[in-house]
């Protein structure tokens, strides 16, 4: 038992080490780094409950929450190597499952979507990034690799290698190519893209109607010839608007 404690802290001091810049040293991270010390109270709290032990699992998790911002419930499950960044009102509901080497950020919710009993809470698997004030809400399977981008909310399954955004999540990127845990902020902007797509229609509709509205102009300057000579004038009238035609549609 001790042992695989002792496991669980070196992976989650590990990581920290890993993923963060600022992390200078070992007594900075057991003293500053919030996400550390909930995560070793959890391991903590979370032995308990597991033993049955009533009441004193849920005095430990809410001592945690008012030490460190982060609540979360004795019964989550949580793997090896993951990272808490920041931290402040993280909420990890009671049959959360987080798999090994997931990056929590400020904000995070997984919560649950109902007073169901049994599974009501996410399951995240592995290298799985949620990114701040994101929720992840109900009995809900979030795939192997994914990002889910800061804000979001998400309540259906999300496969894995995929790229969540959006209230409610979409997912607006799947691939097979390993995440990089820390560009979080390196999300594809499909808004951006839809906007780019109308602007150029609206210059083209815009364009479209200035050549059709001085060819109406041209069109409603002409009139009906009486003479041979008019004749003459009327056929170079359309011959430069069947030019002005074909320069338009170059265009």
């Amino acid at each position: 038992m001790t042992k695989t404690f002792l496991k669980f802290i070196k992976s989650d001091f590990s990581i920290i080490k890993e993923r963060d810049p600022a992390a200078r040293g070992f007594l900075e991270i057991i003293l500053c780094y919030p996400g550390f010390q909930a995560l070793v109270m959890h391991r903590i709290s979370h032995a308990l409950w597991n033993y049955k032990i009533p009441l004193l699992p849920r005095v430990l998790s809410q001592f945690t929450r008012l030490f460190t911002g982060i609540e979360i419930h004795p019964g989550a499950q949580i793997g090896r190597g993951v990272f808490i960044d920041h931290g402040m009102g993280v909420v990890i509901g009671e049959t959360t499952q987080i798999g090994n080497r997931c990056l929590l950020y400020q904000g995070v919710t997984l919560g649950g979507t109902g007073k169901d009993h049994g599974k009501r809470h996410p399951t995240l698997e592995e290298n799985v990034v949620v990114g701040a004030g994101a929720k992840v809400l109900g009995a809900i399977t979030v795939g192997t690799n994914t990002r889910i981008g800061a804000g979001s909310v998400v309540v259906r399954n999300v496969d894995a290698h995929s790229t969540v955004v959006g209230i409610p999540g979409r997912v607006i990127h799947q691939s097979g190519v390993k995440i990089n845990p820390l560009a979080h902020s390196a999300l594809p902007d499909t808004e951006g893209k839809v906007i780019k797509n109308l602007m150029e229609r609206i210059d083209l509709l815009e364009n479209q109607l200035r050549v059709t509205s001085e060819l109406l102009k041209k069109i409603s300057n002409t009139q009906i010839p009486s003479n041979q000579s008019e004749i003459e004038s009327q056929s170079l009238k359309d011959r430069e608007i069947f030019e002005f035609l074909g320069e338009a549609n170059e265009k």
